[in-house]
């Protein structure tokens, strides 16, 4: 069974690198501090992270839940590594897909305040193995919210698969079963993880700068 403490651990001390190491949009150039986790590495973490799903989830059909809007590009990354796997081995697992979206942030704040915006009917997670793909868990507050929501529907089996847990203080304790990164307490984008919307265009994970909040700021 794959354990939540098993991920890559960046530590507070990681200064990333020069955005001139790597392929930066030129709109984006003076909004960014550094590349923190380069596109490369998030998609070898995230093949090993599919091989550790079949291995535990494997069993059965799976119901995979992504959530929008962040955790599109990741989702569909996994997805397509979870399909490799399908094809390429001696057993294999019927999955489909569902989507639920999710509001909990202002500028670089999460609210606290958890809006459904969006989704399915979730009636059909009945009797389910569900897999919740999130890009980031930061208080894990909305998180919380959603599992709770989901009970309702009595789904057989709910893991949740997320590429980013923060270390911060407003933690709420919440763990994921699958995590690909655990990162410091800093304001991440890129790799669909958006500042206001903004920076889901950029392929690496990068952090914002004071420039790139005051720029885009709601």
């Amino acid at each position: 069974m794959a354990s939540a403490s098993s991920c890559i651990v960046i530590s507070d001390e990681e200064q990333g690198y020069d955005l001139d190491l790597f392929c930066i949009p030129k709109h984006y150039a003076s909004d960014l501090e550094r590349v923190y986790i380069p596109h490369g590495l998030i998609m070898d973490r995230t093949e090993r992270l599919a091989r550790d799903i079949l291995k535990d989830m494997g069993g059965h059909h799976i119901v995979a839940l992504c959530v929008l809007k962040g955790g599109y590009k990741f989702f569909a990354d996994l997805l397509d590594y979870i399909k490799a796997l399908n094809r390429n081995s001696d057993r294999s697992i019927p999955m489909t897909v569902d989507f639920i979206r999710l509001k909990s942030y202002q500028n670089d704040q999460s609210t606290g305040d958890i809006k459904v915006i969006g989704g399915d009917d979730l009636s059909t997670l009945t009797g389910k193995n569900v897999l919740i793909v999130e890009d980031i868990i930061d208080t894990g507050k909305t998180m919380k919210t959603l599992l709770e929501l989901l009970k309702q529907y009595n789904p057989k089996m709910v893991k949740v698969a997320s590429l980013l847990v923060k270390r911060t203080p407003r933690s709420v304790g919440y763990r994921p079963d699958f995590v690909g990164f655990e990162v410091p307490d800093k304001f991440v984008v890129g790799y669909a993880l958006d500042y206001n919307e903004y920076f889901r265009d950029l392929n690496h994970i990068c952090v914002i700068s004071d420039t790139g909040k005051e720029k885009y700021k709601a």
